[in-house]
């Protein structure tokens, strides 16, 4: 008998066919998974916003506040170097003229004509009162308290020419407090308060011109030689224009001036800020309280500024 192979059956697996809604499961599973991160990514909650916010606003806060802090100090800084800046033209200006006070034309050759040619052995000589110019009176002169008309300090000195090598004529090289040449024989500076303006003015032989403003006192003290003979005991001590009667003033060694000066810019002092003033006649300090100064004084910065200037004719002309 014929053999017969028995066909072989294959069935179709059905492994791919119960795998792929597990494959396509598991992929939206991580596809859900994936849009629920990325959904979380997105957002902040509401108390994560106002943490950052009042974050912000603290940082914010905090510069603002080292912001102000730093102008205010910058603006202090400016203020003080502005009076520091001020005060030191106004003592260079008094300075430069007590300094010269009282001094006297020096003659090269007294014994010769103008125009003679002038030797080494010459004699030399000290021009001294000559008309317009006294040294004795017009070398220094103060008033304690001065009307609107006067002035507190007056100082002058000799004028002269002499010839310079650029000029055909001889010119003179001297100049008073506002850059004047004066008269022919007198260079005169005169210095005064005026408080309704808050300035020290100046005037030469014209009318008065502010110098430096800002100011809250002017004071003048004068160092008066007690006894000037050579061979005496000669005393200095400090005393005020009106100690000084006419014939005392060529006794004078020196003057202490002493300017008050304020700000521009009024600042948070706490109660009870001081300064200390000028001194008195007597020589006594006076502490003044800057927040109970009326306007525009009250709460700003105040500076006292002294110095000391020795005269030319050592206070023994008189």
């Amino acid at each position: 008998m014929p053999s017969f192979k028995k066909p072989m059956i294959r069935s179709r697996s059905h492994s791919s066919a119960s795998e792929l809604p597990v494959a396509a499961s598991h992929g939206n599973e991580h596809f859900a998974r994936t849009l629920q991160q990325r959904a979380r990514q997105q957002g902040v909650t509401l108390l994560e916003l106002l943490v950052g916010i009042v974050i912000g606003l603290m940082t914010i806060a905090v510069a603002m506040g080292a912001l102000i802090a730093s102008r205010g100090v910058s603006s202090s800084v400016s203020d003080i170097s502005q009076l520091q800046q001020q005060a030191s033209y106004a003592f260079r200006v008094i300075g430069s003229q007590l300094r010269q006070a009282g001094s006297l034309r020096l003659n090269l050759a007294p014994a010769k004509n103008e125009g003679d040619p002038i030797d080494s052995i010459d004699p030399v000589a000290f021009e001294t009162a000559v008309d317009g110019f006294n040294p004795a009176k017009d070398s220094i002169f103060g008033i304690n308290a001065p009307s609107a008309d006067e002035y507190k300090l007056t100082v002058g000195y000799r004028n002269y020419t002499e010839q310079l090598f650029n000029k055909s004529a001889s010119e003179s090289m001297l100049r008073n407090c506002l850059g004047q040449t004066g008269s022919d024989a007198r260079v005169r500076s005169q210095f005064r308060f005026d408080a309704d303006t808050r300035e020290l003015r100046c005037a030469g032989e014209d009318e008065a011109k502010p110098l430096v403003k800002n100011v809250a006192n002017f004071s003048v003290r004068y160092l008066h030689q007690t006894d000037p003979s050579p061979f005496g005991n000669p005393q200095i001590k400090y005393v005020n224009a009106s100690a000084l009667d006419a014939t005392q003033w060529g006794q004078v060694t020196a003057v202490e001036v002493c300017i008050v000066m304020f700000g521009s810019d009024t600042t948070n002092m706490p109660a009870g800020t001081t300064y200390s003033d000028c001194p008195a006649d007597d020589g006594t300090i006076t502490k003044i309280d800057m927040t109970q100064l009326a306007a525009p004084r009250k709460n700003r910065v105040h500076m006292v500024f002294r110095n000391v200037f020795q005269l030319r004719s050592q206070g023994l002309l008189g």
